[in-house]
């Protein structure tokens, strides 16, 4: 094995761990990131693989594909290096600590595979059923047989989100979107078996559900202060992380003391949430989606009359409910100029509308309903790429361009699909179709007001 490079100024505190993390199929920065993390917890990690390692890891990959790499590097290997997945890492980070190796954190090697005379596979159980570790790649149904534990993984997922924690937060969200594929209700611990994405995390708190029918560690959780705190600041349309925690450090626990408050300022959007706190943060019907898309449709018709207009998001997926309603608009005749003209041109004939209502609710009283509209306008060249990327689930999204540049050296992205391998060495697509990159699709988000007689019935589900 080639020399140790100097790994890291931070103090080694388990000295009889020397790690070396692979960068295969993990990219560039995520490895730098999680190497820097681990010697921030006391791990000793090495930046090249070196005859002191004694564990290495890796993600997405099998035991076989991880010595079949240290074969083409004429690295030979010995029965006493661990090859394990990232989550181990990742639970021992989180843990401060080096938690128990598994069966589920060793990397499986093929029975059949020998790498090398001198190489002694890993002895792991092979899974009895292949579920793949991409969401992309599983079928997942709107019928969650595994609610009690998908919903607690989303509220410490959130949390982590709140306290900005990415890898917890993955790893949480991975573990739920998982468990909602599951055709089959988890009612033991040998459910689990063979189940991707679920680490000693993840596998405690299923257990202590199944023992206790809740977590303590969620229910600590929906009771910090910090976190109720959060859950609250967010809920009002353009809040996010820094302005809840900025308001947070400044002792507010509740939005009247918020609003009352004459030495904050507001944005435009902030201003808009306040007032119509209540309509935005109850849940949209399909009814009442159905109801803005004519809305939509008929405002961008007005200007483009070729253009289609698609309802994307939770209820493209056949939901019934949800807290916004997102649309895709693409005109195939339109031009550059025609699509930035468009969604000003929507605005001003609403905010036309608003006016006209506004003057007509003094009179009769308020008979609408602030809903909040996610309106996307990309050239119609890109419009199935931006169907896919607008219709989620936002794991989903996640996992398909994982699994893109992993399994297939592809970039995907809102507007095209490139293949990494036709790239030039200045850094150019080599598409002699295309002069200039794709525009990004434009998104312009607003709430509008639907009146309680333009409600229509409710369509058929999507089928997935």
């Amino acid at each position: 094995m080639g020399a140790s490079m100097a790994s890291s100024p931070h103090d080694v505190k388990f000295q009889d761990l020397v790690l070396f993390i692979l960068e295969k199929k993990m990219g560039t920065t995520r490895r730098a990131f999680l190497m820097e993390l681990a010697r921030r917890k006391g791990f000793r990690v090495e930046n090249e693989l070196s005859d002191s390692v004694t564990h290495i890891v890796a993600e997405n990959n099998s035991g076989s594909e991880v010595l079949e790499w240290l074969k083409v590097q004429n690295i030979k290997t010995s029965s006493q290096l661990e090859l394990l997945d990232i989550s181990w890492l990742i639970e021992c980070m989180g843990a401060g600590k080096p938690v128990e190796m598994t069966g589920k954190h060793q990397l499986v090697v093929r029975r059949d595979y020998s790498a090398s005379s001198n190489t002694e596979p890993q002895k792991t159980p092979t899974l009895v059923k292949k579920i793949s570790q991409y969401a992309c790649q599983r079928r997942t149904t709107l019928n969650n047989c595994n609610h009690v534990f998908t919903d607690a993984f989303e509220v410490l997922a959130e949390n982590c989100e709140f306290r900005e924690n990415e890898v917890f937060y993955l790893v949480f969200m991975r573990a739920a979107s998982v468990l909602k594929s599951l055709p089959f209700t988890i009612t033991s611990m040998k459910d689990t078996e063979g189940i991707p994405c679920l680490g000693d995390k993840a596998k405690y708190i299923i257990e202590e559900i199944i023992e206790d029918g809740e977590s303590s560690e969620v229910k600590a959780v929906l009771n910090d202060e910090r976190y109720q705190s959060f859950k609250l600041f967010t809920s009002v349309f353009g809040v996010g992380l820094k302005t809840s925690e900025k308001w947070f450090r400044m002792g507010f626990r509740s939005l009247s003391k918020i609003r009352s408050d004459k030495t904050l300022k507001f944005t435009q959007m902030q201003k808009a949430g306040f007032l119509y706190y209540d309509d935005l943060v109850s849940c949209v019907t399909r009814a009442e989606a159905e109801a803005v898309s004519v809305l939509v449709k008929e405002a961008v018709s007005a200007f483009l009359p070729d253009a289609s207009v698609t309802v994307t998001g939770g209820f493209r997926r056949g939901k019934k409910i949800g807290h916004d309603v997102d649309f895709l608009i693409s005109s195939p005749g339109s031009t550059e100029e025609d699509e930035q003209q468009l969604l000003p041109k929507v605005m001003n004939l609403w905010e036309r509308k608003r006016v006209e209502s506004d003057n007509s609710s003094q009179q009769e009283g308020k008979t609408w309903k602030a809903i909040r509209v996610d309106l996307v306008v990309c050239p119609y060249e890109c419009h199935a790429f931006a169907l896919l990327g607008w219709t989620g689930s936002r794991q989903f999204e996640r996992d398909l361009r994982r699994y893109a540049t992993h399994e297939r050296k592809m970039i995907l992205d809102n507007h095209a699909l490139y293949d990494k391998t036709k790239i030039t060495a200045e850094g150019h697509w080599k598409d002699p179709d295309r002069s200039t990159a794709p525009t990004w699709p434009r998104m312009h988000p607003r709430g509008i007001g639907l009146k309680d007689d333009e409600r229509v019935g409710s369509p058929e589900p999507v089928q997935q």
